[in-house]
């Protein structure tokens, strides 16, 4: 009869030098070989492992445990492998379970309760060479791999252990993968569906956008926009900026949004709203160190005259009709930004428009950026150059967006580490 296997861990000279096998949660290759744990009720049955592996080399450890009690408590961290005998009577694991849909009865409802017990750790499934069917049955519920105990021998069982051990970490590695990409694909559908979607419906007035956020593989960073057309005739645009860049800033961000949405469509305009938005803000901010700037712009229904409040945002660039150069709207009387004073105000000034022109709001993300590898910033003033150039050149709204945009990263020597949102209202 062959010598029992042992119930405490045991060194067993293994079949030949284990190449890294890092555990189920990432061991690393300075690991002292492997652990295997059987499950098995016969302490003196037909799997004797220290007799098959006999070979030395590095040490493999085993474990033995009776029933699925014992394995819970042997099965720790280092455990790398287990090796679960189909033929475990229902009594050695607590009890049977119920047949399953395709009949295969207590023994492989042990092995799901070992997979369930164990889902991290390698399994491999011992059978009769007589029960093929069943043995095939085991890896598609979730063994790694079967072996035949009338087959056994020391290269096969060490072979079998290193192989399952690295398909369970490919395994492993594929599904976070997975995970990774469902996640990064759900985030970004729910990061278009909170960039916002114009209300211009029977506006003469021309919308462009762009906009690019700062964090890498993000489509939504802490500036934000809007464009909405009340059932007066106005066309209501606004551009803002939470300061930071991480995910709470974009979500503030959203809440300003739609915010402002809202209270545009209740009527709300001016210094009115403002105070209204930065009661938001104040409620949402994750901290009280945070801020936004915001530049709203409310355009007349007969486009020609507007309304521009500067909550410590940038001016908007303004050019007419007449060839004149663009140039920035005044900002002489803007007022704090939103999160910075309790009681703040916000002026709102009138500006003539003239019969065309167009009108572009952008965040500080495209202004900030340099100009080669000194450190000059490319500034509101070389914005305005950009612009003008473009102009001149015959282009107008996305195209207009897009060399522009275009350009500015070119200074910049790549991508512009800030946020960058712009908006482009034309009146032809």
């Amino acid at each position: 009869m062959p010598a029992p296997v042992q119930r405490d861990d045991t060194a067993v000279p293994p079949l030949a030098a284990i190449p890294h096998q890092g555990g189920p949660r990432g061991e690393g290759p300075e690991s002292a070989g492997l652990t295997l744990l059987v499950i098995e009720d016969d302490p003196t049955g037909a799997v004797s492992l220290p007799a098959l592996l006999g070979v030395p080399t590095e040490p493999i450890r085993t474990r033995t445990a009776r029933n699925l009690t014992e394995a819970a408590r042997l099965l720790t961290d280092d455990v790398h492998c287990i090796l679960l005998d189909l033929a475990l009577p229902p009594a050695a694991e607590g009890g049977a379970g119920p047949a399953d849909e395709d009949g295969d009865g207590d023994e492989l409802d042990t092995l799901r309760r070992v997979l369930r017990l164990a889902p991290r750790h390698a399994v491999l499934a011992l059978t009769d060479g007589t029960d093929a069917e069943r043995a095939a049955a085991a890896v598609r519920v979730g063994a790694q791999d079967y072996l035949f105990r009338d087959e056994l021998d020391g290269r096969l069982l060490g072979r079998a252990i290193r192989y399952a051990v690295e398909r369970k970490r490919a395994d492993l590695a594929q599904r976070q993968l997975t995970e990774s990409r469902l996640r990064a694909e759900e985030n970004a559908r729910l990061e278009r569906g909170l960039l916002p979607t114009p209300l211009l419906h029977g506006s003469a007035l021309k919308f462009a956008a762009r906009y690019r956020p700062g964090r890498s593989r993000a489509l939504l960073g802490g500036d934000f926009y809007d464009t909405v057309r009340t059932n007066d005739g106005t066309v209501h645009a606004m551009i803002g900026d939470v300061c930071g860049h991480g995910p709470d800033e974009a979500a503030l961000g959203v809440s300003l949004r739609i915010a402002w949405r809202a209270l545009t469509f209740a009527g709300l305009c001016g210094d009115e709203l403002l105070g209204t938005l930065q009661k938001v803000l104040e409620h949402e901010r994750p901290s009280d160190e945070i801020f936004a700037t915001l530049c709203t712009v409310d355009i007349a229904s007969d486009g020609r005259r507007a309304g521009v409040c500067l909550a410590g945002h940038p001016s908007p660039l303004f050019a007419g009709s007449t060839g004149a150069a663009p140039r920035l709207l005044p900002y002489d009387e803007s007022g704090p930004a939103l999160g910075l004073l309790p009681k703040a105000r916000w002026p709102r000034r009138q500006v003539e428009l003239g019969r065309a022109w167009s009108l572009m709001m952008y965040t500080d993300g495209l202004i900030e950026g340099r100009i080669g590898e000194g450190r000059r910033r490319l500034g509101q003033e070389g914005m305005v150059e950009i612009v003008a150039r473009r102009l001149r050149e015959g282009l107008r709204g996305e195209g207009l967006l897009d060399a522009t945009m275009a350009e500015v990263r070119g200074l910049n020597g790549g991508e512009l580490t800030d946020d960058v949102a712009v908006v482009l209202l034309d009146r032809d």
